[in-house]
């Protein structure tokens, strides 16, 4: 069984992904959160920790991050248990420091997920459950131009603004 964490770091309505060169052997040209093998002598935080500096050269703040869920793929020999995380608060601003793994990197709105290949299609369903798209949801749930949701603005990360810079 293969072992590995993602991260989701998430600002002003959109999610940080990287894209994978279409030169991977798993999973190849497709967009996913950064991250990658839980070492021996690990746990899922400190290889969300080193993998998060090693891909993007951002530390973690590791009290802030917390486990979204896990995902399961493949059999057998090639069973694969995904830890997704998501990333509260970091230090640094992200930059593509893995080239020979991914082509790119990309904020990406949330309304643009569904539009993109995924590594795991249930990747964009957790990545909506996030605390942080709970008002972009309402706010794209109102129908009726008289109805809007007090204080959400200041509520979360995607509606205030939040500036990395500030980090």
């Amino acid at each position: 069984m293969h072992v590995v964490v993602t991260g989701a770091l998430v600002e002003n309505g959109a999610v940080l992904l990287v894209h994978r060169r279409p030169t991977k052997r798993a999973y190849p040209d497709v967009w996913d959160l950064p991250g990658g093998q839980v070492e021996a002598g690990e746990s899922e935080l400190q290889a969300l920790a080193r993998e998060m500096h090693e891909e993007l050269g951002v530390h973690i703040v590791a009290e802030s991050a917390s486990r979204l869920g896990v995902l399961h793929a493949g059999s057998g020999e090639d069973v694969l248990h995904v830890g997704v995380w998501q990333i509260g608060d970091w230090v640094g601003s992200p930059t593509n420091r893995a080239p020979e793994e991914h082509d790119d990197i990309a904020w990406v709105g949330i309304s643009e997920l569904g539009g993109l290949p995924l590594v795991h299609g249930v990747l964009a369903a957790m990545v909506h459950s996030l605390p942080e798209f709970e008002c972009v949801r309402r706010h794209s749930d109102v129908t009726d131009s008289n109805q809007h949701d007090r204080g959400t603005k200041t509520d979360c990360r995607a509606c205030a603004g939040t500036d990395s810079s500030s980090r």
